[in-house]
């Protein structure tokens, strides 16, 4: 079953640009978007890309206030199919996987997995502490997908956004979601 209603978290590690393109292509596929951005996600999608929230929001079917525990996906009678938390700060990491809900980026993803969706955590951070591993195992163990933006070399890709738009198709592959001419291993 392919994903078509999703909701995106924007925190605040660095990797904005991943955002960015995952959002573009959802866009370009009709995928509805919830999304959120914390407050320091916005900025460092200001100091890596010179973007401000006004740039993207046009990119997500709508936004909803990190602070706002009565949006929607705070509640699992909500009917979202999947999460993903694009990039994923440690302190975001953390707090998921120990069931601290201090904004709606954190009860939405609690949610998601009490629900049973999928929840896929692109984490941003190298190189791991033992404190990290412990936490992207209990989310693992949760039934989280542990995704880490690691470029496919073999693709030899010629930037940083096309990077970004390969690995934002191959979350889309994990949500079920067709991504036209996606590059892939042998085509």
């Amino acid at each position: 079953m392919s994903a078509k209603k999703v909701i995106l978290a924007i925190t605040g590690a660095s990797g904005s640009l991943l955002a960015i393109e995952f959002l573009k292509l959802m866009d370009e596929n009709d995928i509805e978007v919830h999304a959120m951005i914390s407050d320091a996600g916005r900025k460092v999608l200001e100091l890596e890309e010179g973007k401000t929230w006004d740039d993207i929001k046009d990119l997500a079917t709508s936004w909803h206030d990190v602070h706002d525990f009565t949006a929607p996906m705070a509640s699992g009678s909500a009917r979202f199919e999947a999460m993903v938390v694009l990039p994923c700060s440690m302190g975001t990491l953390a707090a998921i996987a120990n069931g601290f809900s201090g904004n709606l980026i954190h009860r939405a993803a609690d949610v998601t997995l009490k629900e049973r969706r999928p929840l896929l955590v692109a984490v941003r951070e190298t190189p791991f502490n033992r404190t990290h591993l412990q936490n992207m195992l209990k989310l693992h163990d949760a039934g989280a997908t542990i995704c880490p933006p690691m470029p496919a070399f073999y693709h030899k890709l010629g930037s940083f956004q096309e990077m970004a738009r390969v690995f934002g198709g191959r979350l889309a592959d994990l949500l079920c979601i067709e991504i036209e001419d996606q590059p892939r291993w042998g085509q």
